[in-house]
């Protein structure tokens, strides 16, 4: 259900109103041939709407009632992009939604879209004040849209959040543990860890099935887990949070990682290439990936021990091969081929042809 943009949360219009009624008015012809920005600013039960350039604020509910009423007021007009923050779930139903009936969708890193409004210098923070921000965003950002993950995709995520969750459920217990007294405390703490393994197992196991249920998903993984030192949780996570691979180049990829080393200069002064942002929960996964690669892959363990042997430290020298299998995952997912220790000849297509 839609309501004013004005008016209080619990005074929500019901029934299937006219689009008169929705806006007041009909826009001009000059006003639906204008490009408009959308930006939603998500909770839970509702949505808050802001048209830029116009200024027009609106307010639905965040279910497909609600969502159907606000697809009817945005064909309306000529919307060039909307813009709205990855919220969990809750932004998932108007993501999916919205881009199923054609609109162009961007869901946005909250932590851009703030960074955004400090530069701003927009320190107060509302529903309304949210959604107007994001519409700017989309305006002078531009943001590429992309299409919602699948099913498939999304529960595979959940899946691995719930997996690090029991993780460090586990990981706690464990340091509770080392100062926990004999008796009834230790009994209940190991019984705890107990049941967190049996979790972990059934949690992979899920993992498991829900990837062999997908073909695009086990595509993918059965060209991930033919990297030597990359096994089924850190494909699983390559798939699931880095979507982008086989589609960015080299250097892209590495920063969306975050382990592509950044300039940090300033007139004459050179500092130090420093690595910066990123995808945190790849980039740890990857780790456990490299410090495995450097003991079950030669290249890796020859690369690695020259780093080494040049006085590289030990965290540059695993950040390099984070960043080595980084791209060789990105270029074994463009090529649609699985690794192999000796790399494929280099046809030269000319002769290929003339002979």
């Amino acid at each position: 259900m839609i309501r004013p943009g004005n008016g209080s949360r619990s005074e929500q219009m019901k029934g299937d109103l006219q689009m008169s009624r929705i806006q007041g008015k009909t826009p001009s012809r000059q006003l639906a041939k204008e490009q408009v920005f959308v930006g939603i600013d998500v909770s839970k039960l509702h949505l808050d709407i802001h048209l830029h350039p116009i200024g027009l604020k609106q307010g639905v509910t965040n279910d497909r009632i609600g969502l159907k009423a606000l697809a009817r007021l945005l064909k309306l007009y000529s919307v060039s992009s909307i813009i709205m923050e990855a919220t969990g779930r809750y932004h998932r139903l108007a993501h999916r939604h919205l881009f199923d009936a054609g609109f162009p969708v961007a869901a946005m890193n909250p932590y851009q879209t703030r960074r955004f409004a400090d530069m701003l210098g927009q320190l107060a923070k509302t529903d309304a004040i949210g959604a107007q921000t994001l519409a700017l965003f989309g305006e002078m950002v531009r943001p590429a849209t992309k299409e919602p993950p699948s099913p498939s995709m999304t529960k595979l995520t959940a899946l691995l959040v719930a997996r690090r969750q029991v993780k460090d459920q586990c990981k706690a217990l464990l340091n509770q543990l080392e100062n926990a007294d004999p008796g009834i405390v230790t009994r209940q703490i190991r019984a705890r860890l107990k049941m967190g393994h049996r979790h972990l197992g059934a949690l992979e196991t899920e993992i498991e099935a829900t990837i062999d249920a997908d073909p695009c998903l086990k595509d993918r993984y059965s060209i991930l887990v033919s990297i030597p030192g990359i096994g089924l949780i850190i494909a699983a996570t390559l798939i699931a949070e880095l979507s982008e691979l086989g589609t960015l180049n080299a250097q892209k990829i590495a920063a969306l990682v975050g382990v592509a080393p950044m300039n940090v200069d300033s007139g004459t002064m050179r500092g130090q290439r420093k690595i910066l942002a990123g995808r945190k929960t790849v980039r740890n996964t990857l780790y456990m990936a490299a410090v495995s690669a450097i003991r079950c892959n030669p290249d890796m363990a020859r690369f690695y021990q020259r780093l080494k042997e040049t006085g590289k430290p030990y965290k540059v020298a695993i950040t390099a091969i984070i960043r080595k299998l980084a791209i060789l995952a990105n270029s074994l997912i463009a090529q649609n081929r699985t690794w192999q220790s000796t790399p494929p000849r280099r046809v030269n297509h000319l002769q290929e042809h003339l002979s």
